[in-house]
């Protein structure tokens, strides 16, 4: 009897161990090559040689956009960091650290400001965290972003996920500026998705990316702005996951 409880005890004891493993988030900070400090949640729980997803939120969002998609990454076998980006809020409940340093260092929190805090991150996980598959994946804002940082860094990745991507910083620089950065892209992989009706903020980038490892997805209901669209209670968000582990499976 006591060997069986003990058998129970054990099974139970590594069961509770696994499952702290994976739900573990670690709060990181590094620095932007202005001297921000760039604060971001790390969801490790495989060794360094896993394939590697950086997260990047929407606009007036932080980090907490992740908090329920960054759990089912990992039980996909991939390790994820979510950024807080300069340019942000608050979203479920988890205010944006990065903003907040920006603000008291009084640094600009616009759109294209926060293109420092991604190429930061990018080099912290190439030094520290990744020596697997790497893949920037970006919502809404950030979606152009990672697109952009693809199309400079390709040979630090293999693919990028764009939720929502858009020429978003046409007054500031031109109608074209992402369409033009993409052409950079020729070997990674590229998945773009959206709402339904969104497909023409994007079609003309899609278009403009020479990789042959391209997909897209358009969900069969109105569907959702960004990687929000993954949420369970988003619309067609079965239908998302579906597309996005099809696209994965494909790096």
């Amino acid at each position: 009897m006591k060997q069986i409880k003990l058998f129970f005890f054990l099974s139970f004891l590594g069961t509770a161990l696994v499952f702290s493993k994976a739900s573990a988030v670690d709060k990181v900070t590094f620095k932007a090559s202005d001297g921000l400090e760039v604060i971001a949640d790390l969801y490790m729980v495989h060794d360094k040689s896993a394939p590697f997803i950086l997260l990047f939120h929407q606009a007036s969002w932080s980090r907490g956009e992740y908090i329920e998609i960054a759990p089912k990454l990992n039980a996909m076998g991939y390790n994820c960091m979510a950024v807080d980006q300069r340019s942000g809020g608050s979203v479920n409940g988890i205010p944006n650290l990065t903003k907040q340093n920006a603000v008291r260092a009084m640094k600009e929190t616009q759109y294209l400001d926060a293109y420092a805090d991604l190429q930061a991150s990018l080099f912290y996980v190439k030094s520290n965290l990744s020596t697997g598959k790497l893949i920037l994946w970006g919502s809404s804002y950030s979606a152009a972003l990672v697109l952009k940082l693809a199309g400079e860094r390709q040979e630090d990745i293999d693919a990028v996920v764009s939720f929502s991507p858009g020429e978003y910083f046409a007054r500031d620089k031109s109608k074209t500026f992402i369409q033009k950065a993409v052409t950079g892209i020729d070997r990674a992989a590229v998945f773009i998705t959206s709402m339904k009706n969104e497909k023409n903020a994007w079609w003309a980038i899609y278009e403009g990316i020479p990789s042959d490892n391209k997909q897209y997805y358009l969900p069969e209901t109105t569907g959702d702005h960004g990687a929000k669209a993954l949420w369970k209670k988003s619309p067609d968000s079965m239908g998302y996951w579906k597309a996005l582990k099809d696209f994965l499976t494909s790096v």
